[in-house]
């Protein structure tokens, strides 16, 4: 006997962006799939919405489970504006554009995803006050968290070197995809410069249930076993692959879904 069609999974939920002045009134791409509980989802670094949430069916995944999920382009990522101007990047900018959104969208019982630059953010937004009901740290560690500026240079000399760096140079697969990408380096620069290190006795302020969810062979950012051992109510779970493949596989829509459906 053929299995029965799973219809829900068969639904193609519309896509919508509109763009929301940030705080200083740099405009802001958001794009939206679903309907139901709201999740505020933040992509990683040099990425986009489409490419960390829509392009391997996160979202569709989201959204099949009854939730509304809400996708930003990061400032100077994706469709967002990408200004050159130093004064556009002041310290912790991304906190700030991201408590913004949420009090901008009305979103007051909503969940918060973030993956690698955007699992940091999210994390600094709660210890700023943002107050998810449930938050997921994807592709993240402890140690990127209070030693970013260690992280940071390594992206920073990348884009210094963008035109040098060749095959067989360990900057070349961040530079390559940055060309993919896109990416704005002017741009990009000034947002690395503005972000700072956190402090990990702050962690203790993340209270809501958390789910640290990382590639089984992902440290990029240090260890997420640390993480969830440093957060109040953390749970761990590994999936595969590497910080750059695991965003790619489906496990990781439906690690974030089955977290956000408990309690």
């Amino acid at each position: 006997m053929a299995p029965q069609l799973q219809w829900s999974h068969l639904r193609v939920f519309e896509i919508t962006t509109s763009h929301i002045a940030s705080f200083d009134g740099t405009p802001l791409a958001v794009h939206r799939t679903g309907s139901g509980r709201p999740v505020l989802l933040l992509h990683g670094l040099f990425s986009s919405a489409h490419m960390n949430w829509i392009k391997f069916g996160h979202a569709q995944a989201l959204a099949d489970a009854g939730f509304e999920a809400i996708m930003p382009d990061l400032r100077a990522h994706g469709q967002s504006a990408a200004p050159h101007d130093p004064d556009a990047y002041p310290a912790d900018v991304l906190v700030r554009d991201c408590r913004h959104l949420a009090g901008a969208l009305g979103l007051e019982d909503f969940d918060l995803v973030g993956f690698s630059l955007g699992a940091r953010t999210a994390a600094a937004a709660v210890m700023a006050g943002l107050a998810p009901r449930r938050l997921v740290l994807a592709g993240m560690g402890l140690e990127s968290l209070d030693n970013w500026h260690r992280r940071s240079a390594f992206f920073i000399d990348a884009i210094d070197r963008f035109d040098e760096v060749k095959r067989g140079d360990p900057a070349f697969m961040a530079v390559s995809f940055m060309k993919t990408m896109k990416v704005d380096t002017v741009a990009a620069r000034l947002l690395l410069e503005a972000e700072s290190d956190m402090d990990r006795a702050d962690l203790a302020r993340i209270t809501m249930p958390t789910l640290v969810l990382c590639g089984e062979d992902d440290r990029d950012n240090g260890s997420p076993a640390d993480l969830a051992a440093a957060l109040p109510d953390a749970q761990l779970r590994l999936i595969p692959g590497t910080h750059m493949s695991s965003v790619t596989m489906p496990e990781m829509g439906a690690g974030i879904v089955e977290f956000l459906q408990q309690g």
